[in-house]
């Protein structure tokens, strides 16, 4: 295995890792705006469930452009 496949695994296993830890994220959020009583805990859930949509939907795009192979 070269060191650039190497390196192209370890960034698909970093990708692979911001999804699952937003995915955790929006677990915890749906779980805490579930069992919540009070309205700042629903609020809490909420936002905690937004933030991680929002980080499944860009961190790991912006991670790939950034890793994008430069056109010669």
């Amino acid at each position: 295995m070269t060191d650039e496949d190497r390196l192209a695994r370890n960034r698909y296993y970093i990708i692979c890792g911001v999804n699952l830890a937003a995915t955790g994220g929006a677990v915890l959020g749906l779980l805490i705006a579930g069992r919540s009583v009070t309205t700042e805990h629903t609020l809490l859930g909420g936002a905690l469930i937004l933030a991680s949509l929002y980080m499944m939907a860009v961190v790991p795009r912006s991670l790939a452009r950034r890793w994008k192979t430069p056109t010669p």
